[in-house]
């Protein structure tokens, strides 16, 4: 089975980076202060599965509109891009407390070389976008039947397999 993960060295960072913002907000906002809205960037949590069809990613995107959701196919790589904006309606100064991520996000894997870049799919239902990525057919797994000792179907079927040997002309 093949895994699409790529790793990024510098991710821990910006979730260290985060944490580290939220525990310094918490702490110097005081009690009873409105926390201040900061929009960043984020990572949303990815499934990626495998089967001889296809390789599937579903990508959790609650609350933002297919419109801010971008899904492009260029040399192996597939790269996610969206936003998931601030309502308007509500005014900065209402908040008591924001922990889920606004702001954009991008999310990028290398595809292996048995994916068909030009029928991939996509589809967003109930906050979750699922990426088809359909395999070659080619690449697909083929059963191959296994003759012991019997007659080999030529074109004249005049060649035999004879066991533990190739086939043979038959006189």
């Amino acid at each position: 089975m093949t895994v699409l993960t790529r790793w990024e060295p510098f991710r821990e960072f910006s979730t260290l980076q985060d944490r580290m913002n939220r525990l310094f907000r918490e702490t110097y906002s005081g009690e009873g202060r409105d926390e201040t809205l900061s929009t960043s960037s984020f990572a949303p949590a990815v499934d990626v599965y495998e089967d001889e069809h296809k390789v599937t990613l579903k990508i959790e995107v609650p609350g933002i509109d297919e419109k801010d959701i971008d899904v492009r196919v260029e040399n192996n790589t597939l790269t996610v891009h969206g936003e998931r904006k601030i309502e308007k309606e509500e005014k900065e100064e209402n908040y008591r407390r924001v922990e889920r991520h606004y702001g954009s996000f991008t999310r990028t894997f290398n595809l292996p070389q048995t994916v068909d870049n030009e029928n991939v799919s996509a589809t967003y239902d109930k906050g979750v976008l699922k990426i088809s990525l359909p395999k070659q057919a080619e690449a697909k797994p083929k059963k191959i039947k296994v003759n012991v000792g019997s007659q080999i179907e030529g074109k004249g079927g005049s060649e035999k397999q004879i066991e533990g040997k190739g086939p043979s002309k038959a006189a």
